[in-house]
This record gives structure tokens, C-alpha cells and sequence, in this order.
């Protein structure tokens, strides 16, 4: 639940920190009985904690299309992922997925721990997308074709220019976009957005997390991946995976604000999207990994942390977006204290600082033209608080008072040993 030192500085975590923490425990319970329907959703919980806690909130039918949707593309995307499959065979598969879920016998061997379980029984997956509505399976099969065809593009195809940088996170993550905007046209809910609007909820995201993820990608074994584009990093260094080593620390600072800021261009369209949602529980599904993003984004900035180590958002702060991301009001709060918190970074020597601030400053624009601004709690706290030892010995005691109701609500269990 958090690290006992984060929520010790940060005791305002520890609420919204237990409240993700009963909701995780909720959403365990809440798992299908039927055999393909357990494994589904069984399986979303662990390849992606945070998403199966939003998608509890949507209506089931629509629950149940985005829950197979997201498992269909994470196979495929395993797939993708595994370099240790040859192109000759991973392009054919990647081109005839969308015809593999129809399919109850099919599976593939590939991917590594959670993965490998979900494509070695992809048979739960295609049999529960066989249950859905037509409308549903359309729209998923669609982006699937769409997609597969895209990723197995780019298995030949080096990402050179911004453009090809746009067109293979178009292909991985706008159909995304497009994709979960079909299912919400479907289920009756809401409009269905223009394709630019729902691409750039798409490229946001896949943009922040390649950004995020360079070390664990150019590490990548038995081959390096690379989705940085050459356009860009060839300003900074001879070779992308230069950027990882100490002397040219300098250098790689500069291209990672580069990337940020290529990234900052599509916040305007995020939030027109999300301001037209109509239904709640649609909004905060997409809303909560938007403001992610730019969160994770005002930490990657100017970090020389993102070519040593991991960088991300601390689970209290996660914990407190969830608990906190209710109207659209909120999301213009969060948009604006992340991009202020970012703002501050820039130091205007950077190559790119005046694109950088002017993009920060045309979110932030929209962000105030909302009027919501006020009256509200920002996720920016000026300087660290000295807490009283009175405050840490209340966190304590509430944990203790936790854990002692929790051990005597468990059933007692005896360990026979043969």
C-alpha cells in the first residue's frame, strides 16, 4: 500500500492510499464465475492493476466489451513485443490476428510470465469475445486488423522521421483511441468523436510511456527496441543507446525535454475530448490515465533519472488521482498543476525551452478559460511539511488498528504437514 517512509512524508496519501486498496480487494471479489469470464477478468488484474480497478466503474456491458478489447490488443501486443520470434513468422501472425479471435482453438506460444498465460489460453479470451454484441465484435475486430497490419509495418520499418513516430503510435495506441470510441458510440453512451480527437488520447499516452520506458526498451533481450525517432535523437548523439551512458548526460537531458515536448502538442485535443463526455463513469476511465501522463511527464522532464533507472509517479499520488478525478473540473486542475510543476523545470538554455513553454502555456490557457481553476486542492505542494511526531504516531496507530481488525476477521486456517 505505498512505502511506509512515502506516507510518512506524504501522511495526506494514506486515505486515498487505503481507499485504492479496498477497491483492489473489491474488484477481486467481483470476478465472474463462468470459466472464460474469471480468466478474463482474473487476467486483467494482473497485467494491469490500475485499469481493472477503472473499468469497474463502467456499465457491465460495456465493461465486458472494453475488458476483452484491452486483452485482445495486450495479446497482440505481446506478440509485437517478443523479440525473440523471427519476422517471417511474427508478421503473419500480427496481419491475420483479427481473424485468430473468432477462432475458440487458437493460441500462440510467446511472451514471458502473465503473458505467456494469456496466449498460451487465448481460448477464454476468444470465447468470451464471442458472447458480445455484434456491434462490439465489429468495432474490435476492426482496430485489431487495423492494428496488426500497422505493428507488422513497423517489424520492417526503422521509426525515422516524427512522422513515422506519429504513424507507429498511431498504429499501437490512436486506434486505441478510436477503437474504445466506437465502443462507447456503441453502447448508446456518448457521441462518436472525430478520429483526430480520439487519436491524440491515444499518442499521449503511448508517447509519455515510450518516453518513460527508453531504458527498459534499448535493454531489451536478445534485441535492443527502439521507438525514439531518429529525427530526434540524431541532434543529440551518433546512436540512441549513446544516450544512456553517463558522458553524455548533458546531451541526453536535451533529447529527452525534446520528446517531452513533442509529446505536450496533443494536450489540447485530450482535453476537448474529455470535456465532451457525457457519461461519468466513461469520463473518469479515460481521464484518470490522461492525467497520468502529464504527471508522469513533469517527473521525466529534465530528469537524467529516465536513462539510469525507472521514473514514475509514487503509489500515494496515483492512489490520490483515482480518489480525486470525479469532473472535468478536476482534470483541468490537474493538468494545470502537473504542466506548472513541469514549467518550473524548463531552463530556458534548453534547445527547445521556448517550444516547451509555449506548448505548457496553451494547456494551461484551457485549463483557466474553464473557470474551475478555484476552490480547489492542487497536487503541488510548494515545499516538504515538517510533520509532528503526534501526526506519525497516528499513522501508526491507524495501521495497527487496521491490521489487527483485518487478522481478526481472518479465518483461522491449519497447516497440516505430511
Amino acid at each position: 500500500m505505498g512505502s511506509l517512509k512515502a506516507v510518512l512524508k506524504h501522511p495526506d496519501d494514506f486515505y486515498p492510499l487505503l481507499k485504492l486498496k479496498m477497491a483492489a480487494k473489491a474488484a477481486e471479489k467481483q470476478i465472474p464465475s463462468e470459466p472464460h469470464w474469471g480468466f478474463c477478468y482474473s487476467m486483467l488484474i494482473k497485467v494491469s492493476r490500475s485499469f481493472a480497478l477503472v473499468i469497474q466503474q463502467l456499465n457491465p456491458e460495456l465493461r465486458d466489451a472494453v475488458c476483452i478489447f484491452y486483452l485482445v490488443l495486450r495479446a497482440l501486443d505481446t506478440v509485437e513485443d517478443d523479440t525473440s520470434i523471427a519476422a517471417d513468422i511474427k508478421v503473419p501472425i500480427l496481419i491475420a490476428f483479427h481473424q485468430h479471435i473468432y477462432d475458440r482453438d487458437w493460441h500462440f506460444a510467446c511472451g514471458t510470465k502473465e503473458y505467456k498465460v494469456l496466449m498460451d489460453q487465448f481460448h477464454h479470451v476468444s470465447t468470451a469475445f464471442l458472447e458480445l454484441s455484434k456491434s462490439y465484435q465489429d468495432a474490435i475486430e476492426d482496430i485489431t486488423m487495423r492494428m496488426g497490419a500497422g505493428m507488422a509495418k513497423f517489424i520492417c520499418k526503422e521509426v525515422e522521421t516524427i512522422d513515422d513516430y506519429d504513424e507507429y503510435c498511431h498504429y499501437v495506441a490512436g486506434l486505441v483511441g478510436l477503437g474504445l470510441s466506437k465502443l462507447f458510440y456503441a453502447s448508446g453512451t456518448e457521441i462518436l468523436f472525430p478520429d483526430p480527437l480520439s487519436n491524440s488520447m491515444g499518442l499521449f499516452l503511448q508517447k509519455t510511456n515510450i518516453i518513460r520506458d527508453y531504458l527498459e526498451d534499448i535493454n531489451e533481450i536478445p534485441k535492443s527496441r527502439m521507438f525514439w525517432p531518429r529525427e530526434i535523437w540524431s541532434k543529440y548523439v551518433n546512436k540512441l543507446e549513446d544516450l544512456k551512458y553517463e558522458e553524455n548526460s548533458k546531451k541526453a537531458v536535451e533529447c529527452l525535454n525534446d520528446m517531452v515536448t513533442n509529446a505536450l502538442i496533443h494536450i489540447e485535443d485530450c482535453l476537448k475530448y474529455m470535456s465532451e463526455l457525457r457519461d461519468p463513469a466513461i469520463f473518469k476511465f479515460c481521464a484518470i490515465p490522461q492525467i497520468m501522463a502529464i504527471g508522469t511527464l513533469a517527473l521525466c522532464y529534465n530528469n537524467i533519472e529516465v536513462f539510469r533507472g525507472v521514473v514514475k509517479m509514487r503509489r500515494g499520488l496515483t492512489a490520490k488521482v483515482i480518489d480525486r478525478t470525479k469532473t472535468m473540473a478536476d482534470v483541468y486542475g490537474a493538468f494545470y498543476d502537473f504542466s506548472s510543476m513541469l514549467k518550473s523545470k524548463v531552463d530556458m538554455h534548453d534547445p527547445n525551452a521556448k517550444t516547451t513553454i509555449s506548448r505548457i502555456e496553451a494547456a494551461q490557457k484551457v485549463c483557466r478559460d474553464s473557470g474551475t481553476l478555484t476552490n480547489r486542492k492542487s497536487y503541488i505542494v510548494k515545499s516538504d511539511p515538517s510533520y509532528s511526531l503526534a501526526l506519525i504516531a497516528l499513522v501508526f496507530i491507524i495501521l495497527a488498528i487496521l491490521y489487527a481488525y483485518v487478522s481478526a476477521n481472518r479465518p483461522n486456517k491449519i497447516k497440516l504437514t505430511l
